[in-house]
């Protein structure tokens, strides 16, 4: 009887545990509106400059000096100006060619990098990718001297056609210092190591090689984290400005991020011819991303990067 009676006794304040939830539900409610206020009023300082942006590219010149928020008949116009004026032709197709060139190298050089330190077990792993994971620390504009030093051939006599013995100017100047990233090989190598082992142990039994079983098995299923490298270094290679300007004295290999350097000290006010080419510049990369969101946000989840 005791058994019956006990379970009645121990059910009965139940009820009584409810409403403590339903008050703190209301007290955490203005907080939360409070939150949701401040993340709109940050969405709206950061969407600012691209409303601005947008809206004045499609303004009369007389309607950008008297800062007006929207034109008042829009001047498509302005993109072709903009377009054949800054001979955005020749930027656009220069960045084009450098950030595949780029990524092409930036992807070859990850992945097998990413590989070995995952899968292959060698003499001092660890301690290797420790010392590549500190370069991280390193800023930018510290490795930009030694690296101009050697395009231009200061250290050492780099192979030309010309004989000059200096990258300067062309291509291989440009693409060859970014087409290794830390990051993309650190990303690559988190999802690389969370692949089973069965799968190798299963693939050596067929008489698998290393190459075969990163080419036929490790490739196809890392599709997400291998598109979110493309996309940082898509973004990277072409936003790059101070090092194309460094590295050329000429039009021949200057991407499309000087051109609206030059475009910016050729057009002086004429703000609405800048602010088109600034939205000509910007609509691969947006493109690009809403194409590839969904593999992008995956690629963050499982390579162990979440916010």
């Amino acid at each position: 009887m005791a058994k019956i009676i006990q379970p009645l006794e121990t059910s009965a304040p139940r009820p009584m545990a409810a409403a403590p939830r339903k008050a703190s539900t209301v007290q955490t409610t203005p907080i939360r509106a409070v939150m949701y206020l401040i993340l709109l009023l940050g969405m709206a300082v950061a969407m600012l400059p691209f409303f601005w942006m947008i809206s004045a590219s499609l303004m009369t010149y007389g309607e950008t000096a008297t800062r007006r928020w929207w034109p008042e008949v829009p001047q498509f116009v302005n993109y072709v100006e903009a377009w054949n004026e800054a001979k955005f032709y020749k930027y656009f197709t220069n960045s084009v060619v450098i950030t595949a060139t780029t990524l092409a190298g930036q992807l070859t050089t990850s992945i097998l990098a990413a590989y070995a330190f995952a899968r292959i077990k060698f003499w001092g792993r660890d301690f290797l990718f420790g010392v590549l994971l500190s370069t991280m620390m390193i800023p930018s504009m510290v490795t930009m001297i030694p690296n101009f030093l050697i395009i231009r051939g200061g250290l050492v006599p780099l192979p030309t056609l010309d004989g000059s013995g200096s990258w300067l100017n062309t291509l291989q100047g440009i693409t060859v210092p970014y087409m290794a990233s830390v990051f993309s090989i650190f990303l690559l190598r988190q999802f690389f190591a969370q692949i089973p082992w069965e799968l190798w142990d299963a693939a050596r039994m067929d008489g698998a090689s290393h190459l075969r079983f990163l080419v036929q098995i490790v490739l196809p299923i890392s599709k997400a984290p291998i598109f979110t490298v493309t996309i940082f270094g898509f973004i990277g290679a072409w936003n790059d400005f101070l090092w194309p300007l460094l590295v050329t004295t000429r039009d021949t290999w200057r991407p499309l991020m000087v051109g609206l350097w030059t475009l910016q000290s050729e057009a002086g006010p004429e703000t609405q011819l800048i602010m088109a080419a600034s939205v000509i510049t910007i609509l691969p990369i947006l493109l690009l991303y809403f194409l590839t969101q969904r593999q992008f946000t995956e690629g963050i989840a499982t390579s162990g990067l979440k916010g």
